[in-house]
């Protein structure tokens, strides 16, 4: 825009000069104005006007006509004169937008005229550098700089209708839009009609069609649950898994034929999702979880820690250990970094998933992302009271875990505005302090002083300790929680802590102080 008027500055520039040629030439070449005779000059009083005396004969008075020629181009030259100065201050001014514009594009600071910095609004973490991974969404949420002017009542202008509307204005505020980064659902789908629970629950709770598209892959061909996805029509996107074929296994793998193609649908639907449709992020949920009303939130708050803190590789809506009773429901904003990969309801980036794909397994894949040498140390965030609960005893564990467990997962009913949260302290370098801090400060008991009525005072929180793998899986059985290790570490565990309530204590379950590292022998 500022270019555009930059143009029509010098086309008026030109055509002031030309009409001012021209003007020239006509006063030049045209005929007297006017004549003195009996009755004066070109106008009444025309010899009292102009100074000179009445000339015999009535002829004309070539030293009048020039004098009054040449006062009539200086009338003229003044008034350009101050047309000229209207478009050299709009010149100025528009010049002054585009500098400024410059500086916001270029990542300086914009000021306004007194020196007031303007709020940008943008997300408190800065996202990561993804040049490498540039896609469609990315690039139709680029961040837009508006400029507006402001009326300063002060100025008294005088110009004319044509240029008045720009020159009427003198201070600029400048706003930055922070992009809206797209976030699809992808729902992985199979055999279960129930699935309309699932989407159910996540249309209702949908934000925005837009910036949340839900995208349900279905394998197994199971026509049934592929009517019942059709039936929502546009509010779903629905693809299909292509090759239902069985996978050939090793002969003691047969019974697990469903871990195979389970983990081969992972892999296509997840190609679809970042390679064909081009999106840089995706949260993944399976078409037997039902989610929380704050479960779109949750994640568009923690989506640009995820992307700022390379630490973290994952963002979980659920916790291993979110039984009732073992969660402070007073504390559903609680938010922890775990090193344990709790799936079921997870956010993933595109360029995680550039480095897992050429290695993706072909069976049992949430195990295989628990290994070091996919973790590399990393971490995911996972809240107190989880997003998501599964209501599908039916799968291809045969209800492993679901009855002593999973059934018992709470799931959250209150909506929390986490993006109007500051959650920098999610990041390592502000948890970690902290996090240590706040658990090996905690008065060290035994599990029997938890255990018996009446022997603590007050709701912690307190610290147990365990010394060995063994020594771990019998504390973890009497307080309640889940005893399974994967390459050393615990369920829910940071730091091979594990936080979770006890009789309306908090308490943590830790290694001893100067903790370093796990052993993964402890599986």
């Amino acid at each position: 825009m500022v270019r555009k008027r930059g143009s029509l500055i010098l086309c008026g520039a030109f055509l002031f000069v030309a009409c001012n040629g021209l003007l020239l030439l006509f006063l030049w070449g045209r005929t007297p104005i006017g004549r003195f005779g009996g009755g004066g000059g070109a106008e009444p009083g025309g010899r009292e006007e102009w100074g000179v005396a009445k000339i015999k004969g009535g002829g004309t008075n070539l030293a009048g006509d020039v004098i009054r020629l040449a006062e009539e181009v200086e009338s003229e030259l003044e008034t350009q004169k101050e047309l000229l100065k209207q478009i050299q201050s709009h010149r100025s001014l528009w010049e002054k937008r585009k500098g400024m514009g410059k500086r916001q594009t270029d990542g300086g600071k914009v000021e306004n005229e007194e020196g007031h910095k303007p709020p940008p609004q943008l997300s408190a973490v800065p996202p990561k550098d993804d040049s490498e991974n540039k896609d469609q969404s990315q690039e139709e949420n680029t961040p837009e700089l508006i400029i507006t002017a402001v009326q300063d009542p002060k100025v008294d202008t005088k110009l004319d209708n044509e240029i008045k509307e720009l020159t009427d204005y003198t201070k600029l505020e400048v706003t930055v839009i922070s992009p809206q980064v797209v976030i699809p659902i992808l729902v992985i789908a199979c055999d279960r009609v129930t699935v309309k629970r699932s989407l159910d629950k996540l249309i209702q709770y949908r934000p925005s069609a837009e910036l949340y598209p839900i995208i349900v892959s279905q394998d197994c061909g199971h026509a049934e649950t592929a009517q019942v996805i059709g039936s929502y029509g546009s509010q779903v996107t629905h693809i299909s898994q292509p090759d239902l074929s069985d996978i050939r296994v090793r002969p003691e793998h047969r019974k697990f034929q469903g871990y195979y193609k389970i983990a081969r649908h992972y892999r296509w639907a997840l190609n679809q999702v970042f390679n064909t449709l081009s999106h840089s992020t995706v949260v993944i949920v399976e078409d037997d979880l039902e989610v929380a009303p704050d479960f779109f939130e949750y994640f568009r708050a923690l989506h640009p820690i995820l992307t700022s803190d390379p630490t973290l590789w994952c963002v979980s809506a659920w916790n291993d250990n979110g039984r009732e009773g073992l969660v402070d429901p007073g504390k559903a904003d609680l938010l922890y970094r775990t090193d344990f990969f709790p799936g079921l309801g997870w956010m993933l980036l595109k360029d995680i998933w550039a480095e897992l794909e050429p290695k993706w397994p072909t069976a049992f894949w949430d195990d295989w992302m628990r290994h070091p040498e996919q973790r590399k140390e990393r971490s995911c965030i996972r809240p107190e009271i989880s997003r998501t609960m599964t209501f599908g005893r039916k799968g291809v564990s045969l209800g492993q875990f679901f009855d002593q467990y999973l059934r018992y997962i709470k799931l959250n009913t209150d909506f929390v505005p986490f993006t109007k949260q500051d959650l920098s302290y999610l990041m390592k370098e502000n948890f970690d302090v902290n996090f240590v801090k706040q658990v090996y400060s905690a008065p060290l008991i035994k599990v029997e002083e938890l255990q018996q009525r009446g022997g603590l005072a007050g709701t912690g929180p307190y610290r147990v300790q365990y010394s060995s793998r063994d020594n771990f899986k019998v504390l973890a059985r009497n307080l309640g929680v889940m005893d399974d290790l994967k390459s050393g570490v615990p369920r829910a565990g940071y730091r091979g802590v594990v936080s979770f309530l006890s009789r309306g204590r908090r308490v943590f379950l830790t290694p001893p102080e100067g903790w370093t590292k796990y052993d993964v022998s402890w599986s």
